[in-house]
């Protein structure tokens, strides 16, 4: 599954300053953000589908095809050019 971008509005200066107070107490805005809109999703989805939903993300995942690693990728190919 896809991941999307939120996109919201809020006041310049109250965004320094929160940004600012979160700094001294070492935490962080977007991490509290994704905190917070777990939490929403939590409460809001019921427990059947929020299973459903992680059971399919996992199957996703595990389909996927494993990326080649360049240096195999690499040393292949000089193995090639070096047997001609």
């Amino acid at each position: 599954m896809k991941n999307t971008t939120l996109t919201m509005s809020f006041n310049t200066e109250r965004l320094d300053a929160l940004t600012y107070h979160m700094g001294k107490k070492e935490a962080n805005l977007q991490a509290e953000l994704k905190d917070y809109l777990q939490k929403l999703y939590e409460k809001y989805v019921p427990q059947a589908t929020r299973e459903y939903l992680d059971d399919r993300i996992a199957r996703e995942e595990n389909a996927r095809p494993s990326r080649p690693n360049r240096q195999r990728n690499a040393d292949r190919q000089s193995e090639d050019r070096g047997s001609v």
